[in-house]
C-alpha cells in the first residue's frame, strides 16, 4: 500500500539483503587478494594478503650488511607498509564500488 510518500518497505529489505550479499563477496574477494610492496628500489618485496597479514618476504642479498642491520630492516618496514597501503586503497575502492553513495556513513561496512 503505497501513497506515493511511504517508502516500499519490501523493495528496501530486498535492497538490504543485496547489499548484504554483495558486501559479503567483495569481503572474500579481499580476503583471498594479495598485494606487493616494494623498498629501496625493489631490493625489499614484502608480499600482504586481504586480512593484513604478511605473506612473504623477499631480500636481494646486496642489502644485507651486517654493519648496517638497521637499514635493512627500514627497507622490509617500508615494503610491508607499502604493501599494505595498497591493500587498503584497493579494499575502499572494491567496497565503494559495492556500497555506492552509502559508503562511509557511520555503521555502513568499510575500511
Amino acid at each position: 500500500m503505497s501513497n506515493g510518500k511511504m517508502p516500499d518497505l519490501n523493495a528496501l529489505m530486498k535492497q538490504a539483503q543485496k547489499l548484504q550479499g554483495d558486501v559479503q563477496k567483495v569481503q572474500e574477494e579481499l580476503a583471498q587478494m594479495e598485494c606487493e610492496g616494494q623498498a629501496g628500489g625493489g631490493m625489499v618485496t614484502a608480499t600482504v594478503n586481504g586480512q593484513f597479514e604478511v605473506v612473504r618476504v623477499k631480500i636481494d642479498k646486496s642489502v644485507v650488511d651486517p654493519n648496517d642491520v638497521g637499514m635493512l630492516e627500514d627497507l622490509v618496514t617500508a615494503a610491508i607498509n607499502a604493501a599494505a597501503t595498497k591493500i587498503r586503497e584497493t579494499s575502499k575502492e572494491k567496497m565503494a564500488e559495492v556500497m555506492g553513495p552509502m559508503a562511509g556513513l557511520p555503521g555502513m561496512p568499510g575500511f
